[in-house]
């Protein structure tokens, strides 16, 4: 009798997903943006994901045995509960709601769970209900699914959980262990995300573009240290700049900021528009510097003797996806593999979730070596969606997709390819993509300024062949979910420009054959046209929209941007008829 386990997140109103385990396969896993086409699914539940996860997996929703949430209730008692209610003495309002109802979160998100479940067909009081700790949830999605068998060091950061912020620990022989938890308003994710406010993006989705930015500026111009009090071993956020509730939070046009007035005394307005200019470039570099330290220094003090023993470190929750942090942890001598789950925010807690809940009844998850765990489409499913959009597509059926994409791409030409399984996390990863050549002069700027209509200064990143990786990067480490940047070799960087960040690093997937048979294809193809097997790559999507799921999706993409060429499955879609005649 197999054991299935549904896993659900949205436990704090965004990113909501759901993932779907029968025994230790990981058999669907999908975000609700995609489904509802509102990037972060804010305010939502899970139902598109959930019902797709079923349905792909030929589930009865009556069969599912466990329901397992990132999210569970604190007690009266816990250091987490007084910790808040002592930092936040400031805004007595918040402190003696916790102090006095601090799980009303829970049960209002439980409430809705339950309420999704029996929307599914799902009977709450026939499966068992498994509230699993939120740093648990990131902890379990990295460590029980990274295939590591020795001692592993884990870390956690993000914004916060229950109450928890920053977590450090170890797993051995499948079980987590806690070293040290730091509380809100103790949050390095936190100060990031407000210096992200500050910079002109929005928190949980703009951080990514602050530390894009920050590569063009100069850390040195500014000292960001009052910002945080930290003796190599505790820290505390300075709640009079960042971090802040209720009154102390800056205001503009009625909307309130995770900073305060302060801040602005301190460093000026806040930044507006798209231009990457300073100060602002140096304020990105200078948090982006302070935030590596802090966290470089606390995993050398917590766990710096487990992953000298073994010399494995597993690393998830929203600071995870800094890849400039990840590269500075791989630089480090005694770091032989660091694994970061590639849905490292808190979609990835959906499979966190249902992972802890797997191993309680002892059975281990596989391991993730791939995500491409969403959605698929035919041939007639593309084709239908071309013969019932209103934009009446230029359509074609080709043959050898691989080889006639290629020689389009080295052309010159930006190509949105829609391959296969939609991926799950942030990362477009070859399933749903925008590729260009990376060699071919300007193919960066007219993807950003004609296609995802973004800012001029964002980077690209390279996908390869794995045997390329080691040439490029004069590195063997894995590198198969775009987690991790590397320097690229003097000699790549005039062969593939378009993917070099300024820093002169990139950001990889270094893809095994297996993972993606025709992606891969297209890149032994690109090898021979150019002799790099390597291939610009982002996500299939514009501007504040999240990654296309759907044929009519990819549709309303395509035209609504310059791109010239749509390939779904074998189904070519041009704007210029004649483009189709290959």
């Amino acid at each position: 009798m197999s054991t299935i386990i549904l896993g659900i997140s949205g436990a704090l109103n965004h990113d909501a997903s759901a993932a779907l385990y029968v025994d230790d396969k990981l058999i669907a896993a999908a975000e609700e943006e995609r489904f509802i086409r509102c990037k972060h699914a804010k305010g939502k539940m899970p139902f598109h994901a959930a019902k797709f996860c079923l349905k792909f997996a030929n589930i009865n929703p009556e069969l599912v045995d466990v329901v397992a949430v990132p999210f569970s209730p604190i007690s009266f008692f816990s250091k987490a509960r007084w910790h808040y209610v002592k930092r936040y003495w400031y805004a007595p309002d918040r402190a003696l709601d916790v102090l006095l109802n601090g799980n009303r979160r829970y049960r209002r998100y439980r409430d809705r769970v339950f309420s999704l479940l029996k929307n599914l067909g799902i009977d709450p009081k026939k499966i068992e209900f498994e509230p699993v700790e939120h740093h648990l949830a990131h902890a379990s999605s990295a460590y029980h699914l990274s295939g590591f068998k020795e001692k592993t060091a884990i870390m956690g950061v993000d914004g916060k959980g229950e109450y928890a912020t920053t977590f450090f620990g170890y797993g051995e022989n499948g079980k987590i262990h806690k070293i040290k938890e730091f509380y809100d308003p103790d949050s390095l994710g936190g100060l990031y995300g407000a210096i992200t406010e500050y910079l002109g993006f929005e928190m949980l989705d703009g951080e990514y573009k602050v530390m894009g930015m920050a590569p063009y500026g100069d850390p040195s111009k500014h000292d960001f240290s009052r910002l945080v009090k930290f003796d190599g071993k505790n820290f505390e956020i300075n709640t009079k700049f960042v971090n802040t509730v209720g009154l102390r939070r800056y205001k503009e046009n009625g909307v309130g900021f995770y900073f305060s007035q302060k801040l602005i005394d301190w460093l000026g307005p806040k930044r507006e528009g798209d231009i990457a200019d300073e100060p602002y470039i140096d304020y990105a570099a200078a948090i982006q510097t302070l935030f590596e330290k802090i966290v470089l220094q606390l995993m050398d003090h917590y766990l710096g003797d487990i992953i000298q023993e073994t010399g494995k470190l597993v690393f998830a929750g929203g600071g995870a996806l800094n890849v400039k942090l990840n590269q500075k942890i791989i630089a480090k001598e005694y770091i032989k593999e660091l694994f970061v789950q590639p849905a490292s925010g808190d979609a990835g807690t959906a499979i966190g979730a249902a992972s802890f809940s797997l191993v309680k009844r002892g059975i281990q998850p596989e391991k993730m070596e791939h995500v491409y765990l969403g959605p698929s489409f035919s041939n007639s499913d593309c084709i239908a969606a071309c013969e019932g959009h209103s934009e009446k597509p230029f359509y074609s059926i080709i043959t050898s997709v691989p080889e006639k994409i290629a020689k389009i791409l080295v052309d010159g030409n930006p190509v949105a390819w829609f391959q296969g399984r939609m991926e799950f996390g942030p990362r477009a990863l070859g399933g749903r993509s925008i590729l260009g050549c990376p060699s071919s002069p300007g193919v960066a700027g007219r993807i950003n300024e004609q296609i995802k209509f973004r800012e001029r200064w964002r980077p690209f990143c390279p996908s390869m062949l794995d045997r390329v990786a080691p040439k490029m990067f004069a590195t063997s480490h894995p590198a198969p979910f775009m987690t991790f940047t590397f320097k690229v070799e003097d000699d790549w960087k005039s062969r593939v420009p378009e993917v070099v960040h300024e820093d002169g690093t990139a950001r990889a997937q270094a893809l095994k054959k297996d993972s993606h048979p025709r992606y891969y294809a297209l890149m032994e193809e690109m090898e021979k046209l150019t002799g790099n097997g390597v291939v610009l790559n982002t996500s299939l999507n514009r501007r504040g929209e999240p990654m296309v799921c759907s044929p009519k999706d990819a549709l309303d993409m395509f035209f609504g941007s310059d791109l010239q060429y749509l390939i779904m499955e074998d189904v070519l879609v041009a704007k210029d008829a004649s483009k189709l005649k290959l």
